[in-house]
């Protein structure tokens, strides 16, 4: 593709916002009135979280001496610390939350120093296994969205049905008869198409928007002090150590789609860097942060790497929470809409992650068993999540994400089935982790 220039790295930076918006959102749309938030204040919450997820990008993907993967990934607020939150905001208030997630961004950024390590167990039969997960665990949130969204009154009609397929039909088509940039924001226009159809049949609510109000201003430690509880410190810190193992899936994944080869220490700055974006959002009165896995299929979707894109996507962010209008705007593109939009560039996940299998050596049995149990338990979790039901609380944490046990799943049977094997030569069927420097690994903006 061709130089960028303002505008259109603007559009790409909109289509990576569209594309998270929702799940960005939705931790304060649910957090805010099990902790009996009048709407007033879970409209702050919403306003904060953008901010922090913008600044929570900036950080990661511009980077620096210490922080930032400097790849094109954006963050936002993790579902996974949703049940931990709502349980330390009724036990010890909503100021305990905003001070665990503080101490657990330090926490993070002391354990990431280690945690790159682990780096090196993970060879391409591992690597292409997690990367399979996270497109195949994200499959059923796409589904879901494309029937209506989960718990929604009209799931399964035939006009979410059908706006989904429009969508879809319509990613695919820009992407057969277009190159280019309209290639590239082939999801922002199928998002603009999918949403007008919506309209015309009656499916699309404007009030949000006219009721929201046009400026809001940030500020930090709106709702009081950070307290700070050992108990609630370590419950978030756990919340962060399953965050670090899904954001080292999306920085390998990422790593594949953008043909960069990431190394230890560039992981260890991304990991990082989310401690770091944990405790601004601890300040600021939001959440814990992680990368999205979503944002992933979009890049190898458009072929756009370039960070320029998502730097502009975190300016997005921190302007939609000063605008509250704006970012009401966002909200009124149906869930059938954007669950049609996920099926291709979660199936895009997918197919990246069987790029990088190819590596592998399937003629050995035990790599053949790795990739079935550890992607069959991934799509397992995330199918039925309901299996970990009776499982103590601190336990299920950690399974009932897809993306977590199963990556966890495919470490576990590397090292008990490969732990013997030679160190393999370069090439087909070798297990081996390879790195570049730094320097030649570098995206530029």
């Amino acid at each position: 593709m061709k130089k960028l220039n303002t505008w259109k790295v603007g559009f790409l930076g909109f289509q990576h916002v569209l594309a998270m918006y929702a799940g960005a959102v939705i931790v304060p749309l649910i957090v805010g009135p099990a902790l009996h938030m009048n709407a007033a204040e879970v409209s702050y919450l919403i306003a904060f979280d953008l901010v922090t997820s913008g600044v929570a990008s900036l950080i990661q993907v511009v980077g620096g001496r210490h922080f930032g993967v400097r790849l094109p990934v954006i963050l936002g607020c993790t579902y996974t610390a949703v049940p931990p939150i709502i349980a330390i905001g009724k036990m010890q208030g909503i100021e305990a939350v905003f001070g665990a997630v503080i101490a657990s961004g330090v926490a993070v950024m002391i354990i990431s120093q280690f945690f790159s390590k682990v780096l090196k167990w993970f060879p391409p039969v591992v690597t292409g296994s997690v990367i399979v997960i996270i497109g195949v665990a994200l499959i059923p949130v796409a589904m879901k969205n494309a029937a209506g969204g989960e718990g929604s009154p009209t799931f399964g009609h035939i006009e979410n049905l059908f706006l989904a397929v429009v969508t879809i039909l319509s990613v695919v088509l820009i992407n057969r008869f277009f190159k280019g940039y309209v290639q590239a924001i082939s999801v922002l226009i199928s998002l603009v198409i999918g949403t007008i159809i919506a309209f015309f049949l009656g499916m699309v609510d404007l009030r949000p928007v006219m009721d929201a109000g046009w400026v809001r201003l940030i500020q930090p430690m709106y709702f009081g002090v950070p307290e700070f509880h050992l108990s609630a410190i370590l419950t978030m810190t756990l919340v962060a150590l399953v965050s670090m193992v899904e954001s080292m899936g999306v920085f390998l994944a990422l790593g594949e789609v953008c043909d960069q080869k990431m190394r230890p220490d560039r992981l260890k700055k991304g990991l990082r860097a989310e401690g770091m974006a944990a405790v601004i959002s601890g300040f600021f009165s939001s959440f814990p942060h992680t990368s999205f896995s979503q944002n992933v299929g979009l890049v190898a979707l458009s072929k756009v790497t370039k960070r320029s894109v998502v730097v502009a996507s975190g300016l997005i962010l921190i302007l939609l929470g000063f605008l509250p209008k704006v970012a009401a705007l966002t909200m009124i593109i149906p869930t059938a809409v954007l669950g049609g939009a996920m099926i291709p560039m979660f199936g895009m996940v997918i197919s990246s992650g069987i790029r990088m299998l190819e590596k592998v050596d399937f003629h050995r049995n035990e790599n053949l068993l790795i990739v079935a149990c550890s992607v069959g338990v991934g799509l397992g979790a995330a199918v039925v999540p309901d299996i970990f039901s009776q499982v103590p609380q601190s336990v299920k944490l950690l399974v009932e994400n897809g993306i977590v046990v199963g990556s966890f799943t495919a470490f576990a049977m590397n090292l008990l089935l490969n732990r013997r094997q030679d160190s393999p030569s370069e090439g087909r069927g070798s297990n081996r982790v390879s790195f570049q420097e730094d320097s030649s690994v570098e995206a530029t903006l």
